[in-house]
């Protein structure tokens, strides 16, 4: 591993710069470390430009699947690492908040070697199609094609914004779309079907089974490995991204009798949808230990008018949103 000697890295203070006016304090676990590691392989490489890009003549034809793990998180010169990594920073820390830590490394994971597949896939399809060997050999290296992923689903957790590309307003859905077309006409030198590929694996995760094929791996590791429990998942919507176990958020809270297996897993449900399935199962519970003869659980108490109208007033506030 040796050290790169280059002019003066200019992008690297900038970056640098960014970071600490943001604040460490800031910047959420695994955005950092991610960063860090980017800008660490960027000072000290795991392997030349030429042996960390991938391509299909490399991966496939040379069978050098090593290329998978490396071209993300190299990049070509410290300006190709500041923008990047500028735009991780934004996007890494409204999503990894969203979706909690844990869930944000899988997904980080799964997208780096996906949307290299997906450009492998794209590349030999262009190759045959156009009968054209250079396709086979363009070598892409970077993490711009995670981050046109990270796009896609940063506007589809956030939808109904309006975003301004290149100083032009666009609205967040079609956002990736055009970014993708105007940095390919201001920047030829950049990889269109790589920034495609991420686009296409944000979408496999928004609209396609990616999501669930994650969430069924994360089902049978948990279930297997330390997590003895059945159907203990990552969270990938909501604000903590703790696993859906009974042990909550001190790591000793167990759940009270008659706790529905909906209350376990989070995933997909808004706040207010969580809230309310908390009260359904304390209502639950209040109700099961009435029964028993035992006294009333702790909290609040209220009548059964006002718990139904409790619970309307959520769903009309949902709605309304």
């Amino acid at each position: 591993m040796r050290n790169r000697q280059r002019g003066s890295q200019l992008g690297l203070l900038l970056l640098a710069s960014q970071v600490f006016q943001l604040g460490l304090n800031n910047i959420p676990p695994i955005t950092l470390a991610v960063l860090a590691l980017n800008v660490y392989l960027y000072l000290f490489p795991a392997a030349p430009l030429f042996q960390a890009c991938v391509s299909v003549q490399q991966a496939y034809w040379f069978k050098d699947w090593r290329r998978l793990l490396l071209s993300p998180l190299h990049h070509a010169d410290d300006w190709h690492l500041y923008f990047n990594m500028v735009s991780f920073l934004w996007k890494g820390r409204r999503l990894e908040q969203r979706l909690g830590g844990p869930w944000f490394l899988y997904l980080l994971s799964v997208f780096s070697l996906l949307t290299g597949l997906v450009y492998l896939v794209l590349e030999a399809l262009l190759t045959e199609l156009m009968q054209d060997q250079s396709y086979s050999m363009a070598c892409a290296v970077g993490f711009s094609g995670v981050l046109f992923a990270l796009k896609v689903l940063n506007n589809h957790y956030y939808p109904g914004s309006v975003t301004y590309v290149m100083g032009l307003s666009v609205s967040s859905r079609y956002a990736s779309w055009v970014e993708l077309v105007l940095i390919h006409i201001t920047s030829p030198g950049t990889s269109f079907v790589g920034h495609l590929s991420g686009i296409l694996v944000g979408l496999l995760y928004t609209t396609g089974p990616l999501k669930k094929i994650m969430k069924k791996c994360a089902g049978f590791v948990t279930s297997n490995g330390y997590n003895s429990q059945p159907g203990a998942y990552y969270r990938s919507s909501g604000y903590s991204g703790y696993t859906g176990t009974g042990r909550g958020l001190s790591g000793n809270y167990q759940y009270a009798p008659g706790y529905t297996a909906d209350a376990s897993y989070t995933g997909g449900l808004t706040e207010e949808e969580q809230l309310e399935e908390a009260i359904r199962n304390s209502l639950n519970d209040r109700g099961q230990t009435r029964q028993r003869g035992a006294p009333p659980p702790y909290g609040f108490h209220l009548s059964e008018d006002a718990r139904a109208e409790q619970i309307r007033q959520m769903r009309l506030r949902r709605f309304d949103r």
